[in-house]
């Protein structure tokens, strides 16, 4: 099957599926990974797909939730505030945000999911590495508020811009500006998020 084949994928044991390429794999048979994530990776490009299922936050609004979850994924990752990288100083920064978008195809109990977006750009590291190691990545999010079951549930995508020399990932992919989807003949991740959000459905 060629590596960039789109073909649907069970999430969560088939409770859930979404589409995207065949070139992310499952990490889950490499690590473990917690109960309530499904990661996927293309460890060539270090692009990653994440689909998370939480407890419906009910005082984060809706039109501003995906923007919430993005910062709230920065302090996670030690990415808020600025860092020295090649002598710039980078802030996390939220690129651009959808408004509250109803999905009438993605209904629990005759209640239409809740959808919103954003694009970051943000400093991390790898694993336990520190600062000195951060690469830039532009991240997409979705968050999906399924509010008949209490559910939100983020969709997550990691695009590399700019790797980091003693970064782990420079091993793989070798270090400064990542080359293109397009160069190599890929999906681009704003694609392959796009199709992963639009795509996705909830079965049980």
């Amino acid at each position: 099957m060629p590596q960039d084949a789109v073909y649907e994928r069970p999430l969560f044991g088939g409770k859930l599926s979404s589409l995207f390429p065949h070139r992310f794999q499952d990490v889950s048979d490499i690590r473990q990974v917690p109960d309530h994530q499904e990661v996927f990776a293309d460890a060539t490009r270090d692009e990653s797909l994440i689909f998370e299922l939480l407890e419906y936050k009910h005082d984060v609004a809706d039109n501003g939730s995906a923007v919430w979850f993005l910062q709230d994924l920065a302090n996670e990752q030690d990415a808020e505030g600025s860092v020295v990288f090649h002598y710039f100083i980078l802030l996390l920064m939220v690129i651009e945000q959808s408004g509250v978008l109803e999905a009438p195809g993605l209904m629990y109990n005759n209640t239409p999911a809740i959808v919103t977006t954003a694009v970051g750009q943000m400093a991390i590291s790898k694993g336990r590495q520190g600062r000195e190691a951060q690469n830039i990545i532009k991240v997409y999010l979705a968050n999906l508020r399924l509010k008949g079951v209490d559910t939100d549930v983020l969709v997550t995508a990691y695009e590399p811009i700019l790797i980091n020399p003693f970064s782990k990932s420079a091993g793989t992919v070798g270090a400064g500006m990542a080359v293109s989807a397009e160069q190599v003949g890929c999906i681009t991740m704003e694609e392959v998020f796009r199709l992963a959000v639009t795509s996705f459905k909830v079965y049980d």
